[in-house]
């Protein structure tokens, strides 16, 4: 059963996470999202991998590159559509789904049964995304909304299958060789798509920096430490906290304004993540909602 500070600590990555929006927009040349994805996980995979200077086994490779198209390379690439082609505040909204997918995906691939009060909690957190971000006039573009369901069930996907596929290794070095797949997966794809990449400057550099370093390297390593200790259902609603940083962050550095319907927001998002660690540390009741089947 992970402890109160296990869960504080994989709370941290999502909080980082969310000050991708400000680095992104304030530090990093725009219309590059492949490039910028690929050069986030890349070097962050090889320094760790120049850190705990371990290859993965010949039977691992393939369950290595799943786990980082999943995590990373799908995840990301789709991540970047969906943002792309819709307001924000429906971007994260439609990945807020990744949480009831965890859900569904824990019980398929995990034969995890499915608490309705786990179903509610993300529920409640997807509404609080709802209402922290979203506006009446928000535009709903097919292909954004499909990308972004599909980078929800890819990092659903890779949450669930992480905590299935535990190699014998620390999880410093499970972190690297995911990072790396994740990242050569997305070298030519950025290469294909992106062609014409500007002359960074020193702050581009710096920016990239951070996302490699600090929200790559770091963060995922946290992550995937919690993937290891907490359930998949109570680790995905952690999640919610990503958009919550970044409302805080634009507010606090961007003098964006913050209204007190996202106060509120907040307060339920909050509520969702709590509701889900204590229904993860529940005894199995007789009582559940379980597929047909």
């Amino acid at each position: 059963m992970p402890t109160k500070s296990d869960i504080l600590l994989t709370a941290t990555a999502p909080v980082i996470w969310g000050s991708t929006y400000i680095i992104t927009t304030e530090f990093l040349p725009p219309d590059i999202p492949l490039t910028i994805a690929a050069l986030r996980a890349l070097p962050a995979g090889l320094l760790l991998l120049l850190l705990v200077r371990q290859l993965p086994e010949r039977d691992w490779i393939v369950r290595i590159l799943v786990l980082g198209a999943l995590n990373f390379a799908i995840f990301w690439a789709l991540l970047f559509v969906s943002a792309y082609r819709l307001p924000g505040g429906v971007a994260a909204t439609v990945g807020a789904v990744q949480a009831l997918a965890v859900v569904f995906l824990s019980r398929l691939m995990l034969g995890i049964p499915i608490r309705i009060l786990v179903v509610f909690a993300a529920v409640l957190g997807m509404g609080g995304v709802a209402l922290l971000l979203l506006t009446p006039t928000a535009a709903l573009d097919p292909v954004g909304i499909a990308a972004g369901i599909g980078a929800a069930v890819a990092m659903a996907g890779g949450t669930v299958m992480s905590r299935r596929w535990r190699p014998p290794v620390p999880l410093l070095t499970f972190t690297a060789w995911q990072l790396t797949a994740g990242g050569l997966l997305l070298v030519p794809v950025a290469l294909v798509f992106e062609p014409d990449v500007p002359v960074f400057t020193a702050r581009n550099w710096s920016g990239m920096a951070y996302l490699s370093l600090i929200g790559a390297a770091v963060t995922y390593a946290v992550w995937f430490r919690g993937v290891d200790r907490i359930a998949p259902s109570a680790i995905s609603t952690l999640g919610f906290l990503s958009p919550v940083s970044a409302v805080v962050l634009g507010w606090v550095f961007l003098g964006q304004a913050l209204s007190p319907g996202q106060v509120a927001a907040t307060g339920i998002i909050l509520a969702s993540v709590l509701i889900s660690q204590r229904a993860a540390t529940l005894p199995d009741q007789p009582k559940r909602l379980r597929l047909a089947g």
